[in-house]
């Protein structure tokens, strides 16, 4: 053959090559490219600008969330999936494995369902799958088990059911990470498991595992993190466990396992710095060769059958956490252990509740780390005196002593203790007065001092706990009145408020009319005289109330009609006259009555609780002049009266109308009453009791409502800061209506009505009303607020005069914001619907707290009287808010409703991450905020505030709060579910939007991942 017949044939084998070649590489590709579509036919996305609408045009390596590599031929091939958070929806179906070349998946955050397909064990190159936090069932695919190049393998936060596979033999896999925390999983720990040589991370909490740990999973000698608490696991731990020399973290707690820890195991676990073992039955003595475990963070044994002396462990300089609670046998022997502590200056908790501790409590508690937050020494024996050197612990949060044998004073010094928010000294023998200086811990939530010697009369000064929810005074021998301060300035009361079995004289002061939100009020016992006040029936949540053994005279006042949640009722024991009020037939919810020993008369009521004779529920004995209409035998029946129909159907309508027209009148009539009562406060006090103010008081208060005093203004009011000068200067805000504009009225009226019984921390506090005339004798109407000194969350987010708010003030803010609404929504009487929330709405005090006020728009859900002239808040059609923070179905016509505020939360909470106005000029067209952060997800650098990332990345800037330092993972991780969940509030479709207890639920569980990741 000649050279060119031999070029040709070349050239022709050459041409046969290069075109199979091409069509095999190209025929790859399209299997990609038709694997890809087949899987997006199977998702679906809210958002039509999400990742899965760029799964169309162009190269498939373009795509959001696709990765290729050319490693594999000329043609590149997908290696992986990236779709974090971007709220899929659906099944992955088993085309993916025809993506031959996969080696990465991961998809958490997302709502995908169904079973996890097991063809994904055909994809041999996979070595990373995520498919953590979604709602995948059945159970799990063993062939996932069995690919050899496999690393990473997370399945936590699904509904996933069934055992956990078990291990071929001889199975050489790779894996160094398996993830099954938060599922259904039954059935034992595989063996097998122990064949996983290079695991590092075995996390199975949180399922329904069950049987005993077994023995080789000690052969898994690269372990660093084991968890299986929240199980069912039973049995003793096999020693092997207690010598994997890598661990950092053992989580064994909240199961039913058995037997004693080592002696050796701080020894043999050298790198440990958790252990988690609460909530079990181990028992024995804690290993003192914990001391030599020096990276120990925290020793979580709580719960268990632990016996013996505490052992020092002062030799860890890391340790943050002790949790020994409820041992019943744990001993403090000369305390030495606790001497030992004043070492670890990270020590944030120490909780020793219910041991068998025993001895003095030693002054060195004194000189415990400065960042002590929680010391819980409650119910153990022990004997003398608080330190008080205690008020050097200048971080403590809560404090418990209680339920001891402590003798002595309660120090003075714990009033230097200002982060206290629990403090818990009740069931012991202290003696002498409440110490004045206990009204100086302005964040002290709950106070416990019942079942002591206490004396003296109760201090005015408490009522400088202003966000008080919980007081317990009972059980002590306090005598002389109930300061009226004490009702009229802890109006955060909700839990309880307990003064009984003491020698309390006087009357029982009408400020108890402003616990509106207190649900348990017991001042029996004492010898307190006068009447009920009426007032009381304001105190609408009421759900139980004790007045029984004391000396009050008089008719029971008809304004208890509106205490129509209550549960438990007890005014027995005292000289109580008339007859029984008949509104007591419309308690629903009454349990228990008692009325007897007193001086009632007239005929016994015969419906609801009367109906029922039984003397568990009511008491009548005592009353000699009752009479009853029905056979009860130890009452003689009354004599026929022609008139008691046309009475009962008065009484009812009375019951019906007068607590509507009593709280209605309440806000005005207890400012008179306040105006008339002279100050008995000292002069030092920082809070002084106001009067009833006019309108010459608020001008001078203002300079003459001058300009330069003028704070803010909006279409029907001005705001004014001023200064009422009694006895001390305090700073107020003056709100004063526009009259001559359209709806002013309305708002005034609204704003009283919507702020006349709401009491919430986070609530812009209304002092006083003010509705008179001027001088030219034009009609005046002003509210007088509590003055916030640190401006409005847009000042911070959009001009910066107060500083960058960091990361953690901004998780604080969303949280107390959500607090508010849950309160309006939920928990007020009636339920009250804001309408115009905003972060112009959202101001901040001295603290740096955030406040919700102007209630102009507020409008009640339920009409609260029907009577009262004005319409049912449901009834309102129309447009209300601000522009940007209206929820779009008012737009529409459609009634208020709490999802509206929902809508404008999602909003702000958009604009606090983002420090975007919904009006920005960026927003034009279709593009909205909501849209704008939607299609960014999940690249948050390109929404983010500026000031955010740069304060995240640890630039010098100046912030309300110093940053903590987190993980940069931890801190994306909380905006992008802060993220996610505000652009579930702020959805179209009121329907899509969540409830606002699920609102608080995850915000506080932000707040507290955020908190809980702190270097």
């Amino acid at each position: 053959m000649s050279p060119p017949d031999t070029w040709i044939v070349t050239s022709h084998i050459t041409l046969i090559f290069l075109s199979t070649a091409w069509a095999a590489t190209n025929q790859t590709t399209n299997t990609d490219h038709q694997a890809l579509l087949c899987i997006k036919s199977q998702l679906s996305q809210s958002n039509q600008t999400g990742a899965l609408a760029t799964w169309s045009n162009g190269s498939l390596c373009q795509w959001q969330g696709v990765s290729c590599s050319r490693l594999h031929g000329p043609n590149p091939r997908v290696t992986a999936l990236d779709l974090e958070g971007q709220g899929l929806v659906g099944q992955i179906p088993p085309c993916i494995s025809n993506l031959t070349y996969l080696a990465r998946i991961h998809l958490p955050f997302n709502q995908l369902s169904g079973q996890i397909p097991s063809e994904l064990g055909l994809l041999g190159k996979l070595m990373y799958i995520n498919l953590s936090s979604n709602g995948f069932n059945g159970g799990i695919p063993a062939a996932l088990f069995r690919i050899s190049l496999m690393q990473v393998f997370d399945l936590r936060g699904n509904n996933l059911s069934g055992e956990i596979p078990h291990l071929l033999p001889n199975n050489s896999s790779s894996l160094n990470f398996l993830g099954l925390t938060r599922n259904r999983l039954s059935g034992e720990i595989p063996s097998s498991l122990g064949n996983m040589s290079s695991l590092v991370s075995l996390l199975a909490s949180q399922n329904d595992l069950t049987g005993t740990i077994p023995e080789s999973l000690g052969r898994l000698v690269s372990l660093e993190h084991l968890d299986f608490t929240y199980n069912s696991l039973s049995g003793t731990v096999p020693n092997s466990i207690y010598n994997l020399s890598s661990l950092t973290y053992l989580g064994l707690g909240n199961n039913a396992l058995v037997g004693k820890l080592p002696a050796t195991l701080g020894n043999t676990l050298p790198k440990i710095q958790k252990l988690m073992m609460s909530v079990s039955n181990f028992e024995g003595e804690i290993p003192k060769s914990l001391a030599n475990a020096t990276n120990l963070v925290s020793v979580f044994m709580a719960q268990n059958n632990f016996s013996g002396v505490i052992p020092s462990l002062g030799s860890l300089p890391n340790l943050q956490g002790i949790m020994l609670f409820q041992n019943h046998r744990l001993q403090a022997g000369d305390w030495t252990f606790l001497s030992s502590l004043t070492n670890c200056t990270q020590l944030a908790m120490l909780n020793l509740r219910g041991n068998n501790l025993q001895g003095d409590l030693p002054s060195s508690v004194a000189n415990l780390s400065r960042n002590l937050e929680y010391l819980i020494l409650g119910s153990n024996k022990i004997t003398g005196t608080i330190p008080s050197g205690i008020g050097n612990l200048v971080s403590l949060s809560m404090l418990y002593l209680n339920n001891n044998f402590l003798t002595g004073t309660i120090p003075a010094t714990l009033g230097t203790l200002n982060n206290l928010f629990v403090l818990n000294l009740s069931k012991n023998r202290f003696y002498g007065d409440i110490p004045t200086s206990l009204g100086n811990l302005g964040q002290l939530s709950e106070l416990y001092l019942q079942e002591n010697n206490l004396s003296g009369t109760i201090p005015a000064e408490l009522a400088g706990c202003k966000r008080l929810m919980a007081l317990n005074l009972s059980s002590n021998t306090l005598d002389g009145p109930i300061p009226g301060q004490l009702f009229a300035e802890l109006n955060q009361l909700s839990l309880l408020l307990d003064l009984s079995n003491n020698e309390l004289t006087h009357k029982i002061p009408g400020e108890v009319g402003t616990l509106i939100n207190l649900e348990s009020l017991n001042i029996s016992n004492n010898k307190i005289t006068g009447q009920i006040p009426p007032t009381l029936g304001s105190c609408v949540l009421l759900q139980g109330l004790r007045l029984d053994g004391n000396f009050l005279e008089g008719r029971i006042p008809a304004s208890l009609a509106s205490l129509k949640g209550v549960k438990e009722m007890d005014f027995s024991r005292n000289n109580l006259s008339g007859e029984i009020p008949e509104f007591f037939e419309l308690f629903n919810s009454l349990q228990y009555l008692n009325l007897s020993f007193n001086n009632l008369d007239g005929p016994i009521p015969t419906e609801g609780i009367f109906a029922t004779a039984s003397s568990s529920r009511l008491s009548l004995e005592g009353n000699p002049r009752l009479c009853t209409t029905s056979p009860m035998v130890q009452f003689p029946p009354c004599a026929a009266k022609v008139s008691q129909p046309k009475k009962r159907f008065v009484v009812r309508v009375l019951a019906i109308l007068l607590p509507c027209v009593a709280v209605s009148l309440l806000f005005m009539l207890f400012m008179k009453k306040r105006a008339t009562r002279k100050d008995s406060r000292p002069i030092h006090e920082a809070h002084v009791e106001l009067k009833m103010l006019t309108y010459n008081d608020l001008s001078k208060a203002t300079g003459g409502f001058s300009s330069e005093n003028l704070i803010g203004s909006g279409q029907s009011c001005l705001v004014y800061k001023g200064t009422l000068c009694e006895e001390v200067d305090q700073l107020i805000a003056v709100k004063v209506f526009k009259l001559d504009q359209l709806g002013a009225l309305n708002s005034f009226i609204s704003e009283c009505r919507a702020l006349r019984n709401a009491r919430h921390r986070n609530l812009v506090k209304v002092i006083t009303a003010c509705s008179t005339y001027d001088p030219s004798g034009n009609e005046f109407k002003a509210l007088v607020l509590e003055y916030m000194p640190n401006g409005t969350l847009d000042d911070h987010l959009h001009t910066h005069r107060y500083g960058y708010l960091s990361l953690s003030a901004r998780i604080s803010i969303v949280v107390d914001i959500a607090s508010v609404l849950e309160y309006l929504h939920i928990w007020s009487v009636p339920p009250l619907v804001h309408c115009d929330l905003k972060p112009r709405n959202i101001l901040f005090d001295d603290c740096n707290t955030a406040h919700v006020g102007d209630f102009g728009l507020a409008r009640f859900l339920h009409g609260f009287c029907s009577s009262d002239g004005h319409p049912n808040s449901t009834s309102l059609i129309g447009a209300r808010g601000s522009l940007g923070y209206i929820a779009p179905e008012y737009g529409m016509g459609s009634k208020i409703s709490p999802e509206g505020d929902i809508y404008s939360y999602g909003i702000v909470l958009l604009e606090l991450l983002t420090a975007k106005r919904p009006t920005d000029e960026l927003f034009k067209d279709d593009l909205k905020l909501h849209s704008y952060v939607k299609a960014a997800l999940p690249n948050i650098g390109e929404i983010l505030d500026p000031a955010l990332i740069s304060q995240e990345l640890g630039e010098n800037r100046n912030h309300i709060q110093s940053p903590t330092h987190h993980d940069c993972s931890d801190v994306r991780k909380c905006i992008l579910q802060l993220l996610n969940l505000a652009l579930l509030c702020s959805e179209d479709s009121p329907k899509d939007r969540p409830g606002i207890q699920d609102i608080c639920s995850e915000v506080v569980a932000v707040k507290e991942y955020f908190l809980s990741c702190s270097h």
